[in-house]
């Protein structure tokens, strides 16, 4: 058994996207008497169960974890079962999608009617046709399917390609995320990182046209503003009570 007294989000820690973080733990770890011979096995089997599941102590998806046990002593505690007590101080690899956050993964699945990606290996998320803009037309060539963009010729997404995408919503009992391709910032990963003035440019003309228009373009509300040196979100501080 396994409780938090405490944990706080905080490391300067350059993550590859947004919706992953570091944290550091408070933990106690109550063990049976039958694995007192055995203790270093017995923490790091209680923590690897909590591997790829969603914890709402620690509000993300345990990825990995550092452990250091702090007791001397291990503490027994009163009851029909002897459990023993032990503190321990961890560093944990969390995964937190939220919404409107940015996320990289491969497509590993792609029809007329969705792109199905796997982030980090282990989640999926799907992108369905009417969050997929119209910008991007489907298509087969050579016998492939793809999404090829109207404006960029080599703007391409097919299987195999990593990809950048908003998050719309995520599951956290089966892991899965829904995604959006409407941002002019999302799309294959290697093309925008080759093309980002042009993007920026298209972003502006976009912005004066709207303005001419007078009208509010709907598109973009609510995403998260990419910036491409560092576009990780700070995590703040913050301190979370189990009983």
């Amino acid at each position: 058994m396994l409780s938090s007294s405490s944990f706080s989000l905080g490391h300067q820690l350059q993550l590859q996207m947004e919706g992953l973080s570091v944290a550091d733990a408070d933990l106690v770890v109550y063990v049976h008497p039958s694995k007192s011979g055995k203790v270093s096995q017995a923490i790091l089997r209680e923590l690897s169960s909590l591997l790829f599941k969603f914890n709402e102590a620690f509000d993300g998806v345990l990825l990995a974890y550092d452990v250091n046990i702090q007791d001397k002593q291990a503490k027994i505690l009163s009851g029909v079962h002897p459990y023993f007590g032990l503190r321990l101080k961890a560093n944990l690899l969390l995964f937190s999608p939220k919404s409107d956050m940015l996320l990289e993964g491969k497509v590993v699945k792609l029809s007329r009617e969705s792109i199905h990606v796997i982030v980090l290996g282990f989640s999926s998320a799907i992108i369905t046709a009417q969050n997929i803009r119209g910008e991007f037309k489907y298509k087969t060539k050579d016998e492939e399917e793809l999404f090829a963009s109207r404006s960029h010729k080599r703007h391409v997404i097919k299987v195999g390609t990593m990809i950048r995408f908003l998050v719309k919503s995520f599951d956290e009992e089966i892991l899965h995320i829904n995604g959006s391709l409407m941002p002019a910032h999302t799309g294959s990963i290697r093309w925008l990182d080759r093309n980002l003035e042009e993007i920026s440019e298209f972003d502006r003309s976009a912005t004066k046209s709207r303005g001419r228009e007078g009208q509010e373009d709907k598109t973009f509300e609510g995403s998260t503003p990419l910036s491409y040196n560092n576009h990780i979100k700070k995590s703040k501080k913050r301190r979370i009570t189990e009983d």
